[in-house]
C-alpha cells in the first residue's frame, strides 16, 4: 500500500473499524484500526517487534475474537524520503481518525535545526498527558531498592518550557522583549541572554490532575504526589501545586485525603478507600525516589520536571531501555518509548525493544482497556529476564549470559505468551 502523503489519499484499512468517542468515553471495536509510525534509527526494528508481540498477546487473550488492524503512517526520515516533509498532514489526520497510534522514536536535533516532531505531534493533537510508568521486572539494576520502584509519572505535555517560546540572544524579538521588560516592568535582562517563556495554566494543570486521579481510582493506587519548584517559581510551579490540590479537593473529595489530614485525623495511616494527595519540592523529590521509593506511586509534574524525574526514576531500575510512554488526550493517544532513535545501532538487530513493547501495552491495555494483553506481555518479560533471555543491554550486566538478537528476544516473548 502506498504511503499516504496527503489527506486526500487517506483510506483506513477496510478490514478494521475506527474507535470513537461517545459521551466522553472511548468506544473500542473488536477489530480497531491502530496507526503505527516506524520512526527513525532503531524505530523500525522495535516497532516491528512490538507489533508482533502485541498480536501474539491479543490472539492468546481473545482466541481470535479480537484483533488489531495496523495502519501505517509516516514521520521523520521515512516521511522526508517518501513525502518530502518530516510530518505530513496526512499522518496527523490518520491519528485523529483512528484515535490510537503506536510510534517509534524520532530524531530531534540539539541546539539547532527543526523543532522536535515528537513535541509537534503532542501539541497538534492536544496530547496533554505524558504517562510514563517506571517498573521493575527483574532486570539488572543499580539501585538497592529497585524492587520497590513502581511509579507512574504524569507529565504535562503542552506547556512549560516545551511550549517552545524562546528567542536567541541576538534576535530582534529578544531585544524588543528586553526593552519592554525594562521600560514597562522595571526588569533588566543582560543583552547576551537568550529569553524563554514558561507558561503554566490552570486549565492544563487541572485536566492533567484529573487524569492522574482517574488513573489512581481505576488501578487502586494509594498515593499521588505533585512535584514542583513552587518555593521559587511561585506563580507557575507554585500555582501548578495549588491548582492540582483544587481538583483533588473540589472534584474528588470523597476519595482523597491530604498529608495534613493524614496526620491530624488518621495517625499517619492512609484510610481504607482513600488516596493520599501530597506535594514535594522538585529537587527533594529527586532525592526521595532514591531514598524512599515505596512512598510514591503516581507523580504529577510540569513538563520539564516530569522529563527529569522519569529518566532519573528509570535509572533506578536499569535505564530507559525498559521505559515506556504514552501521550494521551481526550479520546486519543499516541504511545512511544522514552528513549531516542539511537541511529548507531540501527539495522544491527541488537537493540532492546522492551520499551516499545511496553508502550504498546499502555495503548492496548490501559487506554483501550484490553488489560489481559498487558498481563500476558508483562509476565512474558519477567519470564525472559528470569531465564536470562535478554538483549545485549541487559546481558552485559549478567555475567556469562549470551545476549539475544532483537528478533530472537521477540520470538522468546511470543513463545512465553503462547505457553501462558
Amino acid at each position: 500500500m502506498a504511503t499516504p502523503c496527503s489527506v486526500e489519499e487517506l483510506k483506513p484499512p477496510a478490514e478494521g473499524q475506527l474507535a470513537r468517542l461517545e459521551g466522553g468515553k472511548l468506544v473500542v471495536p473488536d477489530n480497531p484500526v491502530v496507526v503505527y509510525i516506524e520512526g527513525d534509527g532503531i524505530g523500525p526494528e522495535v516497532v516491528r517487534s512490538a507489533i508482533q508481540v502485541i498480536n501474539a498477546a491479543v490472539e492468546k487473550a481473545y482466541g481470535g475474537a479480537r484483533r488489531i488492524v495496523w495502519w501505517e503512517a509516516v514521520a521523520g526520515e521515512k516521511a522526508q524520503r517518501e513525502c518530502g516533509e518530516l510530518l505530513p498532514k496526512a499522518t496527523l489526520e490518520a491519528i485523529k481518525i483512528a484515535r490510537l497510534a503506536l510510534k517509534g522514536p524520532l530524531t530531534t536535533p540539539v541546539g539547532s535545526g527543526f523543532r522536535s516532531i515528537n513535541v509537534t505531534i503532542r501539541q497538534a493533537l492536544d496530547l496533554y498527558a505524558n504517562i510514563r510508568p517506571v517498573r521493575f521486572y527483574g532486570q539488572p539494576a543499580p539501585h538497592k531498592y529497585a524492587d520497590k520502584v513502581n511509579f507512574v509519572i504524569f507529565r504535562e505535555n503542552t506547556e512549560d518550557v516545551y511550549a517552545g517560546i524562546e528567542w536567541p540572544h541576538d534576535s530582534a524579538e529578544a531585544e524588543r522583549l528586553r526593552q519592554f521588560l525594562k521600560q514597562e516592568l522595571g526588569v533588566t535582562i543582560r543583552e547576551d541572554a537568550g529569553i524563554g517563556v514558561k507558561p503554566i495554566s490552570k486549565f492544563a494543570t487541572q485536566r492533567l490532575m484529573r487524569r492522574a486521579l482517574e488513573w489512581a481510582l481505576r488501578n487502586g493506587n494509594k498515593r499521588i504526589t505533585l512535584m514542583h519548584k513552587g518555593n521559587i517559581m511561585k506563580y507557575t510551579e507554585g500555582a501548578f501545586m495549588k491548582w492540582g490540590y483544587e481538583v483533588a479537593l473540589n472534584e474528588f473529595r470523597e476519595h482523597v485525603v491530604t498529608e495534613q489530614e493524614l496526620w491530624e485525623k488518621y495517625n499517619g495511616e492512609i484510610p481504607e478507600g482513600k488516596i493520599l494527595v501530597n506535594d514535594r519540592i522538585a529537587d527533594n523529590m529527586l532525592q526521595q525516589i532514591i531514598t524512599r521509593p515505596w512512598d510514591y506511586e503516581i507523580i504529577v509534574a510540569p513538563n520539564l520536571n516530569g522529563d527529569y524525574i522519569s529518566d532519573a526514576a528509570n535509572a533506578l531500575v536499569g535505564g530507559i531501555g525498559m521505559a515506556a510512554g504514552m501521550n494521551m488526550g481526550d479520546g486519543i493517544a499516541v504511545a512511544e518509548p522514552v528513549h531516542g532513535s539511537a541511529p548507531k545501532y540501527a539495522g544491527k538487530n541488537v537493540i532492546n525493544p522492551t520499551a516499545e513493547i511496553l508502550s504498546a501495552t499502555l495503548l492496548i491495555g490501559e487506554f483501550m482497556g484490553w488489560r489481559e494483553v498487558t498481563r500476558l506481555v508483562e509476565d512474558a518479560i519477567r519470564r525472559a529476564i528470569a531465564d536470562k533471555k535478554v538483549t545485549y543491554d541487559l546481558a552485559r550486566h549478567m555475567p556469562g549470559v549470551e545476549p539475544l538478537k532483537t528478533t530472537e528476544y521477540t520470538e522468546a516473548l511470543i513463545q512465553y505468551i503462547r505457553e501462558a
